[in-house]
């Protein structure tokens, strides 16, 4: 054969590889309703970015939000295809844009709220709280808001009218419990173990540990290819433990080391739906607290 002939034989064939490689490796956008800027995307994910992209052969692209309402408003106006939020955030994701499809869910290890005391107070069941001061940390968070509500719930104690509440950070919390100014503070496993090693001085007690909280989740927008949406869980499956030590890696991350990654369905989020029902919001319309 001709060198020229061979010549274009050569970019025949580069030209006809061109679609393929480009169908082999899509680009999709994730937005994180709880990371506002580029800046903290890229060095809380980063490691997780790199990972993916190595892995799941799919160009990932951040996008950030400045609000959890942004990333709804995102993601039906079709700008983010792929949303990584919470439990109680999906539940009103789900009310917003009915379209918007649970992925995979990522299940971390001891996640749940507790209802936690002084050591030396004469409170020992949630019933022995009524009428007085219990605070929670911020406002709309599943673990340190929904969840401690719904647990004194559980046990018979209505968070809107058998206890004053009132909302703070969790140095002025543990401050509060330590004077006195508060009976009980709501806060999830991760502040109790966190209160136990920098605060040892501070005896505490837990007086009721709620049920295991539903999963963080990744939503697919209704946009989204079905083929793609697949190709993007089969690549959380199949590289379960590199893709969570990568998410895992940053210091903002650490909390979620040895997650597992799940299936997950709207029903998962029923208790999640019974928390806004309980601080007397059940439409799931709005972000509390934004």
């Amino acid at each position: 054969m001709s060198t020229w002939r061979r010549s274009i034989l050569a970019a025949l064939i580069a030209a006809s590889a061109l679609p393929a490689a480009a169908e082999q490796r899509p680009a999709i956008s994730l937005a994180v309703t709880d990371v506002a800027g580029l800046e903290e995307l890229q060095r809380d994910y980063g490691a997780f970015k790199a990972a993916f992209e190595r892995l799941a052969g799919i160009e990932l692209r951040f996008f950030p939000v400045a609000s959890r309402t942004a990333a709804v408003e995102a993601v039906n106006a079709r700008r983010v295809d792929f949303v990584l939020t919470g439990p109680a955030e999906y539940v009103v994701f789900r009310a917003r844009s009915p379209s918007i499809q649970p992925l995979i869910g990522f299940q971390r290890v001891d996640y749940f709220a507790n209802i936690v005391v002084r050591a030396d107070s004469p409170y020992q069941l949630p019933a022995d709280l009524k009428g007085q001061r219990v605070a929670f940390q911020d406002i709309g968070s599943t673990s340190r808001h929904l969840g401690p509500a719904q647990l004194l719930a559980d046990h018979g104690i209505d968070p809107r009218r058998d206890v004053r509440t009132l909302h703070a950070s969790v140095n002025v919390m543990i401050e509060a419990l330590r004077r006195g100014d508060v009976a009980a503070i709501g806060i999830n496993h991760f502040d109790v173990v966190r209160i136990r090693e920098r605060h040892p001085e501070l005896k505490i007690r837990v007086i009721a540990r709620g049920r295991d909280l539903p999963p963080d989740i990744l939503l697919a927008g209704g946009h989204v290819d079905e083929a793609v949406a697949a190709r993007v869980r089969e690549a959380f499956l199949r590289h379960e433990q590199a893709l969570v030590e990568a998410i895992a890696a940053s210091e903002a991350n650490r909390r979620l080391a040895g997650m597992r990654i799940v299936p997950v369905d709207d029903r998962s989020y029923d208790y999640v739906r019974a928390m806004y029902r309980t601080i007397g919001q059940p439409q799931f319309a709005t972000f509390v607290g934004e």
